[in-house]
């Protein structure tokens, strides 16, 4: 990484690179107002697009579309899981788009959860971590445009295959959601860029290190892979009174309650090792009471360490303080509202950031 002579600026280097995720993966918007507010964000200059999947629409028939509207944003599989489709549709799914979109397509992959891949695809959820590798092993082969002869321990390519048309970009980025220390050590290995989720804001830089330890081991340079994380991001106005702020706390704790109590452990895992394990108590026991809400049982200090709310100035200096320890390129969730007010929002947040 070059250091710049101007330390503020090298901090503030991240500005160039804020993305959006477009909609929560389990509650997916009206999706011509999802597209419209897309195309806000591309014509306002933001650097990314990413689109999530769990058990809803299907990720690259809507980042087609994502493509067809847009001119020059970068667009994301914010993820793609590793059990569902093959290393090689994967690669030809990816390359197709990234020509069709003129080179602004990033691949987000990760092993989703144990009740996903079981219970909603039924396929084993076996080896994950060794999975991730070699998904990311062969689709760098077919992106390169080499003969497919592949020995892993879970894939055996024997045929020689080769895709069919020349990828426009053979070193396609391709980004992992981890999470665990042994696949957050291995993207730092593999890995462009790592997209953790509700990773405490003041652990990025035990983040760097990891990752870094795992491209020293692969005989990469530091940094050379970005932190992406999504981050839930509520956009106040400077006029927001106590009741407003109240509601932002809870639309902020809503989806972390659910990751926390209904996706599988990895989460509550992640937040524990990081010294949050009563929070993360606190809020499974919630779970098991059906007349509260899970969401009002989450409390303040794990909200302000994976959250960003305030007014787009507040915003932009905790993304700030954040880049100092670490963040690279943080993935903001779209605002809420109404395609004219989602408009007015991202705008004033782009203005602080060129501020």
């Amino acid at each position: 990484m070059t250091t710049h002579p101007d330390s503020s600026s090298t901090t503030k280097a991240y500005r160039q690179r804020v993305g959006l995720m477009a909609e929560l993966p389990n509650f997916p918007g009206p999706w011509n107002e999802v597209m419209e507010k897309i195309k806000i964000a591309d014509e306002l200059g933001f650097n990314s697009i990413w689109l999530a999947e769990s058990w809803g629409y299907e990720l690259f028939t809507s980042m087609t579309d994502v493509v067809r509207v847009t001119k020059r944003i970068q667009v994301g599989a914010g993820i793609a899981n590793v059990f569902s489709r093959t290393p090689a549709l994967l690669a030809s799914t990816v390359a197709t788009l990234d020509e069709r979109s003129g080179g602004r397509i990033i691949l987000g992959l990760g092993p989703s959860g144990a009740n996903v891949i079981e219970d909603w695809h039924g396929v084993p959820f076996q080896k994950p971590v060794q999975r991730t590798r070699e998904y990311v092993e062969i689709i760098r082969m077919i992106l390169r445009g080499q003969r497919l002869v592949y020995h892993g321990e879970i894939f055996n390519l024997e045929r020689g295959f080769k895709l069919r048309f020349t990828p426009l970009r053979p070193d396609l980025p391709i980004y992992i959601a981890a999470m665990g220390p042994k696949n957050v050590l291995q993207s730092g290995e593999i890995a462009d860029g790592v997209m953790p989720i509700y990773w405490p804001g003041n652990k990025w830089g035990e983040l760097r290190e990891q990752l870094d330890e795992g491209s020293r081991q692969a005989g990469r340079p530091p940094h050379s892979v970005a932190i992406a994380p999504s981050l839930t991001c509520i956009l106040l106005s400077e006029q927001a009174d106590e009741q407003e702020k109240a509601a932002a706390r809870l639309a902020a704790a809503t989806p972390l309650a659910f990751y926390i109590g209904r996706m599988g452990v990895y989460y509550a895992q992640m937040l524990t090792r990081h010294g949050y394990g009563e929070d993360v108590e606190t809020v499974q026991e919630a779970w098991k009471h059906r007349d509260k809400n899970p969401a009002e049982a989450v409390p303040q200090e794990l909200i302000d360490a994976t959250a960003i709310i305030g007014t787009p100035q507040e915003v932009v200096a905790k993304l700030d303080q954040w880049a100092e320890s670490g963040l690279d390129e943080p993935l903001l969730g779209m605002p809420s509202g109404s395609i004219d007010e989602v408009g007015a929002k991202l705008s004033a947040l782009r203005d602080a950031l060129r501020a």
